[in-house]
């Protein structure tokens, strides 16, 4: 038997909210387990400097000429984190071995081959006196990735794990949504399909107190409309119809201006029918058969955005928590896996899953 690792992952998503921390068994290959689930939500604060942040950056030249400003915000995320992980070590029974760090995103260009998150990985290691692996993107994109999506080869050990019947499609719905195609061989590619939260949370955020449409409720009690979400469609289409192969997106990549001017209610339906409708055209190309669509991710609580894709998609559409998997930790649980597959040197990225030139691992190590 292959030795067994106890592994912490942390995770901050598009929404900039707070941390989900997951500890894991596992080999690195097929074994996994879960030991322990925890969400740490950030301050007011750390929240307000997040989104401002990111806002502020619409290019590449924006990290540089913002630098100051990214140093002391990384410093201030790595400090919460550290606190949430000495916390979690004085709770937990396990020896950690390692912590799989993949910080705060707030700008990703394939392009360029630049994706950046906030996330100190040595000063983590230094204030822990852990090992800590962090940055994971920058092999990849190195060897010609696009970055993303990383996940994938997790969701192929939740489908072997979990006996979940293949061939199926995991529908990721983060801020941005990716898929990860499982085929009868447990054959893996994966990419990105479009915007996922970050329309419909931007808009909630920018219009009212709220930090996003819980369960779907605004958008739920909104006018859908048709004349405003058809025009947007079509420039969607039109821009994105000249791409020849899956690329990776940045939230930037996406633009709500077209409901500016609809009440609250009305531009959360609009959006969210909007993102619905890019998402099924995506899945609809790549259904063959596929015996169910398994989404994941923060948008799976949308119940308005999970009702509209049900009725557009033939193939049962289940939720990662009908088998009994508690989906606010796949991607903490996600990373704290990537961790040791990079320790041992294993794949982490594929040219199905990445368009990586040839799979490759990635993850920076960082020792106390």
């Amino acid at each position: 038997m292959s030795k067994s690792y106890y592994s912490l992952g942390l995770m901050s998503g598009t929404s900039g909210d707070g941390v989900d921390a997951s500890i894991i068994q596992s080999d690195g290959d097929t074994q996994y387990k879960v030991i322990f689930d925890k969400y740490f939500k950030y301050t007011q604060d750390i929240y307000k400097n997040i989104h401002n942040l990111k806002d502020k950056i619409n290019n590449s030249k924006d990290l540089s000429n913002l630098s100051k400003e990214i140093q002391l915000l990384e410093k201030e995320i790595t400090l919460f984190h550290a606190k949430a992980v000495n916390e979690i070590i004085t709770e937990s029974k396990p020896n950690i071995d390692f912590i799989g760090f993949h910080g705060q995103t707030i700008f990703h260009n394939a392009k360029e081959k630049i994706s950046k998150q906030l996330g100190n990985g040595k000063l983590l290691s230094r204030l822990t006196k852990k090992t800590v692996i962090y940055d994971f993107r920058q092999n990849d994109l190195k060897n010609g990735g696009q970055g993303a999506p990383l996940t994938a080869i997790f969701h192929k050990l939740l489908t072997y794990k979990h006996k979940i019947e293949t061939p199926l499609i995991f529908l990721n719905i983060g801020g941005v949504a990716n898929l990860t195609n499982i085929d009868h061989l447990d054959n893996i590619c994966a990419w990105d399909v479009g915007p996922g939260n970050c329309l419909i949370d931007q808009w909630i955020r920018f219009n009212s107190e709220k930090r996003y449409d819980q369960d779907g409720k605004i958008a739920s009690s909104g006018k859908i409309n048709k004349i405003v979400l058809n025009s947007a469609l079509e420039n969607y289409l039109e821009i994105n119809s000249s791409d020849d192969q899956p690329k990776s997106y940045d939230v930037k990549d996406f633009d709500l201006s077209f409901v500016r001017g609809l009440s609250l209610e009305d531009g959360a339906a609009t959006l969210t029918e909007y993102t619905s409708e890019i998402l099924t055209t995506k899945l609809k190309n790549t259904l063959v058969g596929s015996k169910s669509i398994v989404v994941t991710g923060g948008g799976r609580k949308n119940n308005f955005l999970i009702r509209s894709i049900r009725k557009k998609i033939k193939i049962p559409v289940l939720l990662i928590d009908d088998y009994g998997i508690d989906g606010d930790f796949i991607e903490s649980q996600a990373f704290a896996y990537l961790a040791i597959r990079s320790f041992l040197n294993l794949p982490i990225s594929y040219t199905e899953t990445t368009g990586v030139a040839k799979p490759c691992t990635g993850g920076v190590i960082a020792r106390s």
